[in-house]
């Protein structure tokens, strides 16, 4: 791709510009008053993709939040791309551990911190950007699409449909995604495989109001109590999960690709001194990068119940809450999972107390092959600026609608992230450094050349 370095050397300031635009509107999609900025983000990515090249864009309705489509057609008998990324992000709880205004970005030691810089908003513009490029050169050697959702980082419940519904106008070869990272700055990774997702919050009840602790407790099951005595036994001493029928559909990864996994570099001591523990945990018999990447875990990611306010208060509360959630494997089904998960989790209640268990959201897991040509095509755009080949690594994270993509439009996808580890997505302090941002905003266009040649 001729000049792409001279171009994002003379951009670079607006690019970043435009980008802290896009991070300044609030679009949290699990929190119904941020409803409005989800139109806002929308509107905003349409004004991107027209501004970039883009002969049409529109913000569709869903039953949900929206999606913003466009579409830059140079010649139908040409392949075509379809980018996803995702518009929408966490919540920023608690508030009080973040530095910075997680809505104000700022640059500090040559990173953009604030929420969504990486997830996804700085790695889905940086496609934008390398449209841009493309278009503005008279470069863009084959057609492309774009498909930005609201609802990522609440499941996607809306997309499949939309997916099904616009099936035709999203026919492509290749779905191309920026939403995984890098082993570090210097080594270029390719996302073969993500995790499935199953994601619960259940509900115990004891007595029909909260109770004094003093002439109650010892007589009346604590509500908190109980639900944390049944999360107990949800996983063995060897963190196995302990729920019936659920390792039956978990395929065991052949010990040459285990052995491959395992030749990324890794050191465990900077990885515990990066979280601050001293000793890691996870299943018996598997190293950190199998835990992390072929194996299903078992979490709790919130529980609460009774008091929690300042002061004390003796009370023994009525009901007690919790949200978990197990990472799936590819060939684990979530809704077998979930139905699995609440059966057993209602087996093990006592009599003493009701158990409510609702399902969230889910998606299966993803495998992309190796050797398939769209694969080869993003590993010699990586080669090609980086200098050397992308390491294949499986992510321990989730992209639930990748694999329903597959399923309804039948295109596989490639996932060609550029964050970092301590990027802290997902967590306060979320940050992007600027020249991962730019470095993809670099690759890309070549992904596009060597698909387009592979393609012909």
């Amino acid at each position: 791709m001729k000049n792409v370095k001279n171009y994002i050397e003379a951009n670079k300031q607006r690019f970043l510009n435009e980008l802290f635009e896009l991070i300044r509107i609030p679009s949290i999609s699990s929190i119904k008053e941020h409803k409005p900025d989800m139109y806002k983000a929308a509107e905003y990515w349409k004004k991107t993709l027209l501004d970039a090249g883009a002969d049409m864009a529109k913000v569709y309705e869903t039953e949900g939040n929206p999606v913003t489509y466009g579409e830059k057609i140079i010649d139908k008998n040409l392949p075509t791309v379809l980018v996803y990324a995702h518009m929408d992000v966490m919540p920023v709880d608690p508030l009080e551990l973040w530095h910075t205004d997680p809505f104000e970005p700022t640059i500090k030691d040559g990173k953009i911190w604030a929420r969504g810089a990486d997830d996804d908003k700085g790695q889905g513009f940086m496609h934008a950007k390398a449209f841009e490029f493309m278009v503005k050169t008279n470069q863009l050697p084959c057609n492309v699409k774009f498909m930005i959702e609201g609802e990522e980082e609440i499941g996607s419940s809306s997309l499949p449909e939309f997916c099904r519904t616009h099936k035709d106008m999203l026919a492509a070869d290749v779905i191309l995604v920026s939403d995984t990272g890098m082993i570090a700055p210097d080594i270029p990774t390719i996302t073969k495989g993500l995790r499935g997702l199953a994601y619960w919050q259940v509900e115990v009840t004891g007595p029909n109001k909260d109770l004094h602790s003093g002439i109650f407790g010892g007589a009346v099951a604590n509500p908190i109590n109980v639900l944390s005595k049944m999360i107990a036994r949800m996983t063995d001493e060897n963190n196995r999960i302990t729920i019936p029928g659920f390792y039956d559909d978990v395929l065991e990864v052949p010990n040459n690709e285990r052995a491959l996994l395992n030749m990324a570099p890794f050191d465990e001591n900077e990885y515990k001194k990066a979280i601050g523990v001293k000793t890691l945990d996870g299943e018996k018999n598997y190293t950190t990068i199998e835990r992390t990447g072929i194996r299903p875990t078992f979490d709790v990611c919130g529980i609460w119940g009774g008091y929690t306010g300042e002061g004390a208060k003796t009370v023994l509360p009525s009901k007690a809450y919790a949200k978990i959630s197990s990472r799936l494997v590819p060939n684990q089904n979530h809704e077998k999972i979930a139905g699995l998960f609440a059966d057993y989790f209602k087996s093990i209640a006592p009599e003493s107390v009701q158990v409510k268990v609702e399902s969230l959201h889910g998606g299966h897991g993803y495998v992309c092959p190796v050797d398939l040509q769209e694969y080869q095509a993003a590993e010699k755009a990586f080669l090609e600026v980086f200098g050397k080949k992308p390491i294949p690594v499986r992510s321990g994270g989730s992209i639930p609608i990748i694999s329903a993509f597959e399923e309804i439009l039948g295109i596989k996808s490639i996932l060609m992230g550029f964050g970092l580890e301590s990027d802290a997505i997902h967590s306060p302090n979320e940050n992007f450094p600027i020249a991962n941002f730019l470095k993809g905003i670099e690759t890309i266009p070549y992904f596009y050349k060597h698909f387009t040649e592979i393609k012909k």
